[in-house]
């Protein structure tokens, strides 16, 4: 098992169980082999991996992109945490609060290390990346925006990178502009250089869409939308777990993560910031925590990041997203990337064989680094029906709008199916998957 307690020895060992050849730093063995079979080496870990599904089959589980599974050093952190040092941190004096608030700090540390923060100050905990999004919204966006004031989103971004700005523009009277795709399924950067004028205030883009799982260059966004002297968010969901990220080699003013997919629990998220803007952002909840001095009839705020922090937060969560992020880092995201590129090329190969199946989204040979998932449609069927035959076959995939309707109305269609992986899928999953699917499409077919 991967324990979170000595990572740097951690990191050697799986190194050098992956590749005895090399040299001891993780960097160095993905340079050696790519090829890595990061799920050899880490299936044990993960507890429901081993589970058996309806009529005693195999689990099969391809849906990352939903939710991921969690490795038994987070169940065992949570464990911990609540077994030995369970407290309420920052506001006491005895020694489980201290330790509570060690963890709990320590979490943030980890956050701000794993995404290149430039101090643990720009780090605020929140439930989720939609409640991080919120935040930016409802402190930056009420107290900065105006009327003819302009957001620019896409035409691919998920519901929680979509509703708060519409929110926002019908408080405020700010307009919103959507950039549009290539054929293909990518961004189309032209479009998007398009919408960006001297009224744009902020651009808010993904950088793997959950969905069309296309890359988007975010390095391009940021100089066109900073030279226009606006801010850009990122919504890095469907990147933090997969491959490395650094907010100040991106160009990011704002990006948000969620700890319920790098392998952590749910009911955890984040916000980095440029510690610049959280300075003048006010405070987004009021309460208990983030205060520094309050009377009857006013109230002083907390320093950063504390005063976007109310109330009693989700430690036991943040310290289960902190092990998760040792996890990660022992294995190393250059290494998750290496083999899930190798997965996903595997699984387009095996859906293009499927008669009828369109997968959204540019393939691995248009776009090499796109995410780890397809989705897809195959003609004259419903996805939620190929995803139920699936189910009876012990598959898990994903089907419906997957928070993304204006993509699939742009598509003409109301929904399609996913399969999305992680470093823990199989090969042979793929391709018991790309059997079943083959079967249920014959099946639907005849009794259609």
């Amino acid at each position: 098992m991967l324990s979170t307690a000595n990572t740097a020895n951690t990191a050697t060992a799986v190194t050098a169980a992956a590749n005895p050849a090399a040299a001891a730093t993780p960097a160095d063995a993905v340079a050696a082999n790519p090829a890595t079979d990061l799920a050899a080496l880490t299936r044990a870990d993960f507890p429901l991996l081993a589970d058996q599904a309806c009529l005693g089959q195999p689990l099969i589980y391809l849906d990352h992109a939903a939710t991921s599974q969690k490795p038994k050093a987070v169940l065992e952190a949570l464990q911990r945490y609540y077994s030995h040092d369970n407290a309420n941190v920052h506001r006491g004096a005895h020694q489980l609060s201290a330790r509570a608030t060690d963890a709990f700090e320590g979490a943030r540390d980890k956050t701000a290390r794993f995404v290149g923060a430039a101090t643990p100050r720009e780090i605020v905990f929140t439930r989720n990346a939609s409640e991080a999004i919120n935040l930016v919204a409802r402190s930056w966006g009420d107290a900065f925006l105006r009327p003819g004031d302009e957001i620019v989103l896409t035409v691919m971004e998920h519901h929680s990178n979509l509703v708060p700005w519409q929110q926002l523009a019908a408080r405020t009277g700010a307009r919103l502009r959507h950039a549009g795709l290539t054929a293909s399924g990518e961004l189309d950067l032209e479009d998007l250089r398009a919408q960006i004028n001297e009224r744009t205030r902020l651009v808010s883009v993904v950088q793997i869409s959950n969905t069309l799982g296309c890359h988007n260059p975010i390095g391009a966004i940021s100089e066109l939308t900073h030279a226009a002297g606006a801010l850009l968010l990122v919504d890095a969901c469907q990147s933090l777990p997969h491959l490395p990220v650094n907010v100040q080699s991106l160009g990011a003013d704002f990006l948000v993560g969620s700890s319920h997919k790098l392998c952590g629990p749910t009911g955890m998220g984040f916000l980095w910031a440029r510690e610049a803007l959280l300075e003048v952002m006010p405070p987004f909840l009021g309460g208990g925590e983030m205060i520094q001095d309050v009377y009857l009839d006013h109230s002083t705020w907390a320093e950063l990041p504390h005063k976007f922090e109310a109330g009693t937060p989700a430690i036991g969560e943040a310290v289960g997203m902190g092990a998760a992020i040792d996890y990660l880092n022992a294995l190393g995201l250059d290494r998750i990337h290496a083999w899930e590129q190798r997965l996903t090329a595997h699984l387009f190969q095996r859906l293009q064989a499927v008669d009828g199946l369109r997968v959204l989204g540019p393939t691995p040979q248009e776009q090499p680094d796109r995410g780890a998932l397809a989705a897809f449609v195959v003609e004259g069927l419903h996805a939620n029906d190929i995803s139920a035959l699936l189910d009876a076959s012990g598959i898990c995939i994903r089907s419906g709008h997957h928070c993304t309707q204006p993509l699939h109305r742009h598509y003409g269609i109301s929904g399609s199916a996913r399969a999305s992986l992680s470093f823990t899928t199989t090969l042979e999953e793929i391709d018991r998957f790309a059997e079943e699917l083959v079967s249920s499409v014959a099946f639907l077919r005849e009794h259609g």
